[in-house]
């Protein structure tokens, strides 16, 4: 199976006492295998709902959900995925080795394998020159590195990265797009969440832009073109689009 990520008709509803809110309205998606894909949209859009329907968190309440050919709610489906929450709201009294060590015997991970592991990975993000430091000592970049660490524990083969660059300064945030993509290179699937708008445009291969529940488009990055057949930028695409489903 080529998909994934695959939602057919998929419906979420919160209800809090007599009020409810339709937070997804019918969503049809698709997320090939390998590619990296740009999931955006506004604040109240979705993509939060969303994120937690693949991690299996909650269960739709109308249409389908497939991740990785299973439901997400299964633990041999779980165990193929990462996940990078967009707050690294971790115990802050670890050291980022103690952290990756939590997480890798979550996952069941040899102890002979699993410090190898941690050490390449603490490389991967640039972190290792503070790998023994309590984690109460460092800034939201550096936990933000952390955070990834932690999501490519397990060599996962589909990554949920919700705003990964947020708080990284411009050479960090390239070194992140450059882990992306290397991700990519080695055959796993990277669904992207992000407000940053330049660095999808710069990394995803995709893009679907969420609107009040709804997905109003989605298609390769390099598809989004003006009218006059030039190339504009996502962001300048992204606000026409959202303006025009206002």
């Amino acid at each position: 199976m080529n998909d994934v990520i695959r939602t057919q008709k998929l419906h979420y509803t919160y209800i809090q006492g007599k009020t409810s809110v339709e937070a997804l309205k019918g969503v049809d998606l698709s997320v090939k295998r390998g590619e990296i894909f740009g999931f955006l949209g506004p604040n109240g859009a979705g993509k939060t709902t969303t994120i937690k329907l693949l991690l299996g968190m909650i269960r739709p309440l109308k249409g389908s959900l497939e991740v990785l050919g299973s439901d997400p709610r299964r633990p041999e489906t779980r165990i193929s995925i990462g996940y990078m929450p967009e707050i690294a709201d971790y115990y802050r009294y670890l050291t980022p080795v103690e952290l990756l060590t939590m997480y890798g015997d979550i996952f069941g991970i040899p102890a002979e394998h699993l410090s190898e592991r941690i050490d390449e990975l603490l490389n991967v993000v640039d972190i290792a020159y503070a790998r023994g430091r309590i984690m109460n000592t460092f800034s939201k970049g550096m936990m933000q590195k952390v955070s990834f660490a932690q999501a490519l524990i397990n060599d996962p083969d589909l990554l949920i990265l919700d705003e990964p660059t947020s708080g990284l300064d411009p050479v960090a945030r390239k070194k992140m797009r450059d882990a992306i993509k290397a991700q990519r290179e080695k055959g796993k699937t990277v669904f992207f969440s992000s407000h940053e708008l330049s660095e999808v445009e710069l990394v995803c291969d995709r893009v679907g832009i969420l609107n009040k529940g709804n997905l109003i488009t989605s298609g390769h990055t390099d598809e989004f073109l003006s009218e006059k057949g030039e190339k504009q930028s996502l962001e300048s695409y992204f606000l026409q689009t959202i303006g025009e489903a206002a």
